[in-house]
């Protein structure tokens, strides 16, 4: 399943939803990743203000990955370019 993020807010219901997903507690979490309930608790409440290693372990350890994407591609350099003449 895809979660498409584009705000803090977003991030956090996402995360909170993913662990909850995966009937794992704050504390659990914390045990996986080497942090104190607490901690996991800050990075669920204010993910904007949170590293992005701190985030991808998170994920990470909940069984996702954090994907980007292109929302507005390029033509590859090397796809072959039309000239004037209709030629290749």
């Amino acid at each position: 399943m895809t979660f498409p993020v584009n705000t803090s807010a977003q991030l956090k219901a996402v995360l909170r939803a993913l662990r909850k997903s995966r009937a794992k507690s704050q504390a659990d979490i914390g045990t996986m990743l080497g942090v104190n309930q607490k901690r996991v608790a800050r990075i669920e409440s204010a993910p904007g203000v949170t590293s992005f290693d701190q985030i991808a372990r998170l994920v990470s350890a909940l069984g996702g990955r954090l994907v980007i994407e292109d929302l507005k591609p390029t033509a590859s350099p090397s796809a072959p370019r039309r000239t004037t003449k209709g030629n290749w």
